[in-house]
């Protein structure tokens, strides 16, 4: 943990009756002082980021505020968070993010797989100045509001959001279950407010469905600490059944955590990588798997543009390795790894440190993955009457491998 503040050491010269002593004080005294310069140096020079103008420009504009601002009462604690935030924010990066204390607390909370809120899958994206819903969990209070994936968040409790980051906005939109929060929503050109009464979420991140003709479906909505065991249990459960082929669902998976990720593919994958990282030095990381869990069917993955990170990890592994093919659209292109750095007061920093590459080297940052099957998703015959074309043209693509398979 670096100091952004400065200690000023002053040094008290002796009072002696002899000459000797009073040269020995002064040198003493200029030694010291020589040392607070180059400590000033060391600590704000041309190579921090708080060097002396900086800190003076900051003490300057603190004072105005103190001594002009038109309200005589200051919260000074506020104004240092932003000052925080705000400098995480200069970096560029959308995933790079300042979190207080409670945002972090809901953060963790987040990746347990548990948390009070409304149940939706929430991105910030480069095409737009509003959050996005990516998705709705099952029966979740979100859901039964009838948010829909592409709707625009404009406004929480009528605060808008453009530019917000999304701790910002996910902290918003959360609170106390039984409570409720009015959202704006912006749908096709057209604006509405719905309210939603928050409630208890217990993360589902796996869904299965019984094989039928062989066919298996299992989908992961996102990779927190719980997905692993869940979908260990939900494989185990397709493969007593006799499945013969997977449709691994990863549509408007926005991602997580990398760990669980890993997890997962080692449930899947023969022996070789995972993923693997470059930081800025060029230091390589390599996520690997043993193989000793390889399974021995095809697999279908379904993406679309919400698709991302970690879904897009598992996706370019299982392509690269062979097992399968990726039907849907072009996924969403996020091929950085972010960690978490805690500070002293229990706030902490997101940091994006690493490019990630799938086994074959492909770097799909702002890229995504092309699916090997492109299928548009047909909204409208959803809507009309649950008709899921990319799921449908899937399973095709998927009894064709079976097929190749068997021969």
């Amino acid at each position: 943990m670096e100091e952004t503040e400065m200690t000023q050491y002053t040094s008290e010269r002796q009072r002696g009756h002899g000459g000797l002593l009073f040269v020995l004080g002064m040198v003493c005294g200029i030694v010291m002082a020589v040392c607070a310069v180059l400590l000033a140096i060391l600590l704000f020079g041309k190579r921090g980021i708080v060097d002396v103008a900086t800190k003076r420009k900051l003490d300057l504009i603190g004072e105005y505020i103190d001594t002009r601002f038109y309200r005589t009462e200051v919260d000074h604690a506020a104004l240092r968070e932003g000052m925080y935030a705000g400098m995480v924010d200069a970096l560029g990066d959308p995933y790079s993010v300042y979190y207080t204390e409670e945002d972090l607390t809901e953060i963790m909370s987040d990746i347990e797989g548990v948390y009070e809120g409304i149940g939706a899958y929430m991105m910030v994206t480069q095409d737009s100045e509003y959050p996005v819903v990516a998705g709705t969990m099952s029966g979740s209070p979100a859901e039964r509001a009838g948010l829909m994936e592409n709707d625009l968040l404009t406004a929480v409790e009528g605060e808008s959001t453009a530019g917000l980051d999304l701790a910002t906005v996910v902290s918003r939109v959360r609170g106390e279950h039984g409570t409720s929060v009015r959202l704006t929503i912006l749908r096709g050109g057209e604006s509405f407010d719905v309210e939603i009464v928050r409630d208890r979420i217990e993360s589902p991140t796996v869904e299965t469905r019984d094989p039928e003709d062989g066919i298996g479906y299992l989908a992961i909505s996102e990779f927190d600490d719980v997905t692993p065991d869940q979908f260990a249990e939900g494989l185990a459960a397709l493969k007593s059944r006799e499945m013969q082929g997977l449709i691994l669902d990863l549509r408007s998976n926005t991602g997580g955590n990398l760990d669980a990720v890993c997890d997962i593919a080692r449930m899947l994958l023969p022996e070789g990588n995972i993923v693997y990282t470059l930081d800025r030095d060029g230091n390589r990381e390599n996520y690997t798997c043993d193989g000793k869990h390889a399974v021995d069917f095809p697999i279908v993955v379904l993406t679309n543009g919400y698709t991302a990170s970690a879904s897009e990890i598992l996706a370019g592994a299982i392509r690269d390795h062979g097992l399968g093919k990726l039907v849907g659209t072009t996924t969403y292109g996020k091929g950085v790894v972010q960690r978490i750095f805690r500070l002293d007061d229990d706030s902490a920093i997101k940091l994006t440190v690493e490019n990630y590459y799938t086994p074959a080297g492909t770097d799909l940052n702002g890229v995504g993955l092309s699916p090997d099957v492109e299928v548009v998703f047909d909204d409208e015959a959803y809507r009309a009457d649950g008709t899921d074309n990319q799921l449908q043209r899937g399973e095709e693509v998927l009894r064709e491998l079976m097929r190749n398979r068997g021969n």
